[in-house]
């Protein structure tokens, strides 16, 4: 009668010994874990870039937001500045071009830096290129064929 336990191969490796020793139903429980944990560390992954990403986006449209604003005061200032021109004929009313004018440098600046931003915004490409990741990962292997 020959031994039912199995003969020590040198040239094995560990995983192969330990798939040697555990059943079936072990080695399934073992995968279905590990697919578990890889699944539940994806959509930690995925949720942090979403959440980096969503903190870029708000800068940029916060940014936005103030280049709009000061775009409105610059028209504003503009006007008062045409208004004070044509009230005076060219008296006064230079010192509300200048206001209008340092407002609209304001707003170019902010618009600039809002559209930066907002064009550096990744998404999730991390979890994009792992989640590609794992169809390789169950897939069998040469070594184990």
């Amino acid at each position: 009668m020959s031994d039912p336990r199995p003969t020590f191969d040198p040239s094995s490796t560990p995983s192969e010994r330990q798939a040697e020793r555990n059943s079936l139903g072990e080695l399934l429980s073992e995968v279905s874990r590990d697919i578990s944990t890889l699944m539940r560390q994806e959509v930690e992954l995925a949720k942090a870039e979403i959440r980096d990403s969503a903190k870029q986006a708000g800068r940029g449209a916060g940014l936005l937001g103030g280049a709009g604003i000061a775009g409105i005061l610059a028209l504003l200032f503009l006007s008062i500045a045409l208004w004070w021109a044509l009230g005076y004929l060219m008296g006064n009313a230079w010192s509300a071009v200048i206001v209008a004018a340092v407002w609209g440098i304001v707003a170019l600046i902010l618009a600039m830096t809002g559209r930066k931003e907002i064009k550096e915004v990744s998404g999730v490409p991390q979890t994009v290129e792992t989640v590609k990741e794992i169809p390789d990962a169950l897939k069998r292997n040469e070594e184990n064929r």
